[in-house]
């Protein structure tokens, strides 16, 4: 048995890119940067920042890519798929991990975008019913 679920809060790093693939499907990828902040044991605050790619599939990719620039925070949950190819130049295998979207929600309220949320089926429908609290989210609040 495995179970493979991702969720992150993070800033993307650059304006989300969409493409089609050769059968017309949409596939927007963007980068997230997500933030982990402790204090060491001298009690000094450290910081540690992970940089991590994501992509989204069809009416998710598309409101992500319309209402979502770089900068802006984004709250994602998916599942991690790690990519193999061989590498053009030395011919050794390479691999990254990502991760697939499934759905997401807007965080923050300025610039339009915060304040809406878009279920599992990414529809631009769903993103305008569901409102969230423009309220800041506490981290200490979050049980883990």
């Amino acid at each position: 048995m495995s179970f493979n679920k991702v969720i992150l809060m993070g800033n993307l790093t650059r304006d989300p890119e969409t493409r089609a693939t050769n059968s017309g499907q949409s596939v927007t990828n963007f980068s997230l940067a997500v933030n982990r902040v402790w204090n060491d044991k001298d009690g000094n605050r450290q910081e540690d920042t992970a940089f991590i790619e994501c992509e989204a599939w069809g009416g998710r990719g598309d409101t992500i890519a319309k209402y979502v620039q770089k900068g802006r925070p984004l709250l994602v949950e998916g599942r991690l798929r790690q990519d193999t190819w061989d590498d053009k130049d030395t011919g050794k295998k390479r691999s990254t991990l990502r991760v697939v979207v499934e759905s997401f929600s807007f965080v923050g309220g300025a610039g339009g975008a915060g304040g809406a949320a878009a279920s599992s089926d990414g529809g631009a429908d769903a993103a305008a019913k569901d409102e969230i609290s423009d309220e800041p989210i506490n981290l200490d609040d979050i049980p883990f």
